[in-house]
């Protein structure tokens, strides 16, 4: 048994050497960077004199105006994907027959495959003020001038949206395929209107998927980057700027590295405060479906 045990653990060695190689030694290196400083005009980081001086210059006015945008940006994309890919993912799993759910999965992951950047550049492309959209918006009489979408915080929420979307769709659409539809015409024999059905049968089965959408979507778009940088300008900027930024313009690794180790922990903070709120709901919810036996007269004796 014993053996048995040491081989199955050898399985694992190829994922955590990957694991090690590519996410613990990087993330390692930001935190030591982070400690550092500049050490003059053409230096980029150094680290003989350890402090958390950097950390102070990070928590500036600018960062935390761009991170509280970032945050709000990146809650309304997810909140906005997870409304819009919802009945995408219930029509694809409950909806359409067996034969052509592939073909669905497959149109939802073909755009995903594309470049990101490309995709971006689209966007920038259809939100030009001469662009074909513009014309079509004046010429119906929706808006009275050029569209002016273009360098602004709505362009950026739309492209994140779009951008991260088949994430949010995959998840919820692998935890739907197990609803089965006898439950919900079990729910509507016993009483139970639409939305009762919804909130008490669904919900309670696709609540993993929504979970790992919501994952999946949430923490990628708070480090975006391109998106902000093609289609929001200044008025759309983000957090993942301000980090490139110091890497990139300002040279100052130790800087940077220390704006991003905020920016993982803000995340990481985000993300937990949200479970411990699914918690505490789901809690209270289970205790309001509990049911409780009328004390008779006899157990009462």
């Amino acid at each position: 048994m014993r053996r048995r045990r040491v081989g199955e653990g050898v399985l694992a060695v190829p994922a955590a050497f990957w694991l090690v190689a590519f996410f613990v030694a990087p993330v390692a290196l930001v935190v030591w960077y982070s400690f550092g400083y500049k050490p003059g005009l053409f230096g980029t980081h150094a680290n003989d004199v350890l402090s958390f001086g950097r950390y102070g210059e990070a928590l500036n006015a600018t960062f935390a105006a761009t991170y509280a945008q970032t945050l709000q940006i990146a809650v309304i994309g997810t909140l906005a994907a997870l409304v819009i890919a919802f009945p995408m993912a219930y029509w694809m799993a409950i909806k359409v027959p067996p034969r052509w759910r592939g073909l669905l999965i497959g149109l939802v992951l073909v755009p995903y495959w594309a470049n990101f950047l490309v995709r971006t550049l689209g966007w920038q492309i259809i939100l030009t003020p001469d662009n074909l959209l513009s014309r079509m918006l004046e010429g119906v009489g929706i808006i009275d001038g050029p569209l002016a979408m273009m360098y602004t915080r709505a362009a950026v929420q739309l492209g994140v949206v779009y951008n991260y979307l088949p994430l949010m769709i995959l998840p919820l659409y692998v935890a739907l395929d197990r609803l089965d539809p006898a439950l919900l015409e079990a729910a509507r024999d016993l009483g139970a209107s639409a939305w009762r059905a919804l909130w008490t049968v669904t919900l309670p089965i696709a609540a993993p998927g929504i979970g790992a959408g919501t994952l999946l979507v949430f923490v990628p778009l708070m480090g975006d980057y391109i998106t902000p940088a093609v289609l929001g300008g200044a008025r759309g900027s983000m957090v993942g700027q301000l980090v490139a930024s110091q890497f990139q313009s300002a040279q100052n690794w130790a800087l940077g590295s220390a704006m991003a180790v905020l920016l993982v922990l803000t995340i990481l903070v985000t993300v937990g405060a949200a479970l411990l709120s699914i918690l505490a709901v789901r809690s209270v919810v289970r205790a309001n479906r509990a049911v409780r036996l009328p004390e008779t007269a006899g157990a009462a004796a």
